[in-house]
């Protein structure tokens, strides 16, 4: 019970709030029984718990401030390695799959000619970078590090998720959903937003730049009747790349990317903009698909329309080439 041993103590010596503290009490239960029922014993997973529980009470007594362009922190402490060493007990790799890695392959080349990649993908869990790099470890591990991922409010600000957001490259930015939540802050959150705007056009320009974004703006959430599904786009999202990306320096080429990380770490069910929400784990299998590149110009049907028509026809063709590969990967539920 060394876990909670610590964790009491931290309590005690002011080093959590109890909320806090209650939060990450039930989740050792919840994260044990899952890698436990993955085959992983106590001796392998309390260790990385404890460190978590290590790194979310610095963090509390010496927030972390990320900056627009976030480096991924592997010295003195790998947080990119313990992300990965996290969830690893939580994944059934003998389960999952990563399908057309061809894609991959071929995006790899373009990159090492100095070129860049737009992944456009759907988001269902805060640890979806960590578990990119999981499926890509053994053959593309160094393009899954240094990924680049356009990062929310949430996940550099909860006390929970700031120990994985260390270990990853984040360009951080302000959703809608959180831009004008607080309105004192609005204005520094907007010169934020264009500071790390100005930092991605200076990385495209740079060349040799993989980054993924998830234009949804959110994680991927069950209807009523529990189906979980590719949530839209939003064109201006998928837009600005585009404008972006045509003014670098360097080719920008565009994929679809279809994540199936949902019982990984699922979200609430509904938007909460309160941080530190609980945590409900299991072991799964996870899946990715990677599909074609996409014709950002001369998509089907994109040629007859005017320039507001063709931006929404845009980021629908988009969509549907992620919920395609979403389809192949639960094929029973398309």
């Amino acid at each position: 019970m060394e876990y909670l041993t610590h964790l009491e103590d931290l309590v005690k010596s002011g080093g959590l709030p109890k909320d806090l503290a209650k939060t990450l009490h039930a989740f050792y239960f919840i994260y044990g029984n899952a890698a436990a029922a993955n085959g992983c014993k106590p001796t392998e997973f309390v260790p990385l718990l404890t460190r978590f529980l290590d790194y979310v009470a610095e963090n509390i007594q010496h927030p972390f401030k990320f900056e627009p362009f976030h480096k991924h922190l592997t010295h003195p402490i790998d947080y990119y390695h313990f992300g990965l060493d996290f969830i690893r007990p939580l994944v059934i790799f003998n389960k999952s799959t990563v399908l057309h890695p061809d894609n991959v392959d071929r995006m790899a080349e373009q990159l090492s000619q100095g070129d860049n990649v737009v992944l456009f993908a759907n988001h269902q869990t805060e640890l979806d970078p960590q578990a990119i790099s999981l499926l890509l470890e053994k053959t593309h591990p160094r393009l899954a590090e240094e990924m680049i991922f356009v990062a929310g409010h949430r996940v550099i600000n909860d006390p929970l998720a700031i120990p994985f957001s260390k270990g990853r490259n984040l360009l951080c930015i302000y959703s809608k959903k959180y831009i004008s939540a607080d309105p004192q802050q609005k204005q520094e959150n907007l010169l934020h937003n264009q500071r790390t705007m100005n930092r991605m056009s200076q990385l495209l320009s740079e060349g040799g730049k993989c980054i993924y974004v998830a234009p949804s703006g959110g994680r991927d959430r069950p209807d009523k009747n529990g189906h979980i599904d590719v949530a839209h786009f939003d064109p201006q999202s998928t837009e600005m790349f585009w404008l972006m990306a045509q003014r670098a320096e360097h080719v920008t080429h565009f994929y679809p990317l279809a994540l199936a990380t949902y019982h990984l770490l699922p979200p609430p069910d509904t938007i909460n903009k309160k941080l530190g929400e609980a945590r409900h784990t299991t072991s799964t299998p996870i899946h990715l698909a990677f599909g074609p590149e996409i014709d950002m110009e001369h998509f089907p049907g994109g040629d007859q329309l005017d320039k507001k028509q063709k931006r929404t026809s845009r980021a629908q063709y988009i969509w549907e080439q992620v919920r395609k590969g979403y389809q192949q990967i639960y094929p029973t539920q398309s």
